[in-house]
């Protein structure tokens, strides 16, 4: 394994790659038309209260994209559901539920860079996870010409034979304001008025002079009418915060319940993400391969059931792994623990008690969000079949992905550059 040598990926635990065949380079999104997902939705039942419709979009963020659609059909955001949120800077296809929602209703909404396609009826509302996976067609542009094809089939094998670290994407954090676990830490422990101040209070170094000086302005006065009137409108969801700081002074959390559920519980959902990857890539210091087991971790197979490595079936394990049977999985940490801590647990959980974080403070963001954070087992590696073609010095790489796994972690891989690069 190599490690990365960039900031923010170590600030988000992102410190390794699988790979020791130096990247390509190059630069993603280029265009929206260069990361193309396509979503594989779970088998439907045909009759139902829910209208399942295709959603084909190009550069909306997905929150964004379902509150104007909410908005045209004059119906409560609380009637969409979706199964996996998906990029902004990206031509993407994806299912949707609409509750009492009819064909004609839909066929009246008119939204430029939006399609919405009819499908069928469902009995469920479409939630988190409730799809097959997603399949990607990405390009890679402007790549390192020399020995491209080599060093690109290079890292491909490596993918395929011992896979690559499971990390969650840096778009998990935010893309270009990759702050939404830090925000997460301070709902969990009760510090709304400091997650505000960092979601509306912290600068970056892409941002004009203009926001910057918002931004600093605010993190310093507190003065939400005057950040509300200097923010630009683009900001939507800094403004939500505000509007409401602006009409309840001091009511810092009630600024944070203004944000669309959904958004609000993805702050804690990425705190989770933050130690999950900080638990692997302490592993992969640890020198212990993705394909190998420790005593006392736990194992996922393909039906779900969880086993616990023992020093007895050690053996047995590595059989297993090696025939692709199962694979080590960490329990992310929430209200519950449903699974004695392993290694991979015991390092999260001392992440938790140095941030001041317990089970019970993801009870109390449970309360306070309306999500429930009961945790859940995630695999520590990522194993996909790639395929590649190269023009010049551009790469298209074509793969499927599981829910809730990463594109850009796979094109991470490959291109080893800066995370900027990526988004």
């Amino acid at each position: 394994m190599k490690y990365s040598t960039y900031p923010l990926e170590q600030s988000l635990g992102m410190n390794y790659y699988a790979t020791d065949t130096r990247g390509i380079g190059g630069i993603l999104r280029s265009t929206p038309q260069d990361f193309i997902v396509e979503e594989l939705p779970v088998k439907f039942t045909g009759t139902g209260p829910y209208l399942i419709a295709k959603l084909t979009k190009t550069s909306w963020e997905h929150q964004h994209a379902m509150r104007e659609i909410a908005k045209r059909l004059a119906i409560s955001p609380k009637r969409l559901g979706w199964g996996g949120t998906k990029d902004r800077n990206a031509v993407t296809t994806q299912y949707i539920s609409l509750y009492d929602v009819t064909e004609d209703d839909l066929a009246k909404v008119s939204l430029k860079d939006i399609v919405l396609e009819p499908v069928t009826h469902h009995q469920f509302n479409l939630g988190l996870g409730n799809l097959e996976g997603n399949r990607f067609a990405i390009t890679l542009r402007n790549c390192d010409s020399e020995g491209l094809a080599e060093r690109t089939a290079a890292i491909t094998a490596d993918i395929l034979t011992s896979g690559i670290p499971n990390y969650y994407g840096i778009q998990r954090f935010g893309a270009l304001k990759p702050v939404t676990h830090r925000v997460g830490l301070h709902i969990l422990r009760g510090e709304y008025e400091e997650a505000v101040k960092i979601y509306v209070g912290d600068a970056f170094p892409h941002e004009s002079d203009e926001v910057k000086a918002a931004r600093t302005a605010f993190a310093e006065t507190g003065d939400a009418k005057a950040a509300l009137h200097d923010l630009p409108a683009k900001l939507s969801y800094e403004r939500i915060m505000l509007d409401s700081l602006a009409k309840h002074p001091g009511e810092y959390g009630c600024a944070l319940q203004a944000m669309p559920p959904k958004l609000l519980s993805m702050f804690v959902s990425a705190y989770q993400s933050w130690l999950f990857n900080m638990a692997l890539s302490a592993r992969c210091a640890a020198g212990v391969s993705l394909s190998d087991a420790n005593a006392g971790e736990h194992l996922i197979f393909a039906n779900d059931r969880i086993d616990t490595v023992t020093e007895k079936n050690l053996p047995t394990t590595r059989q297993h792994m090696k025939r692709g049977r199962c694979a080590v999985a960490a329990w992310m940490p929430g209200a519950t623990l449903p699974v004695t801590p392993g290694p991979l647990e015991e390092e999260m959980f001392a992440l938790m008690e140095k941030d001041g974080v317990s089970m019970q403070s993801f009870a109390n963001a449970s309360a306070f969000t309306g999500t429930n954070f009961d945790g859940a087992h995630r695999k520590i590696v990522l194993r996909t079949e790639v395929s590649s073609e190269i023009a010049g010095t551009d790469v298209t790489l074509r793969f499927v992905l599981p829910p809730g796994h990463y594109a850009t972690t796979v094109c991470r891989e490959y291109m080893q550059g800066s995370a900027e690069q990526m988004v």
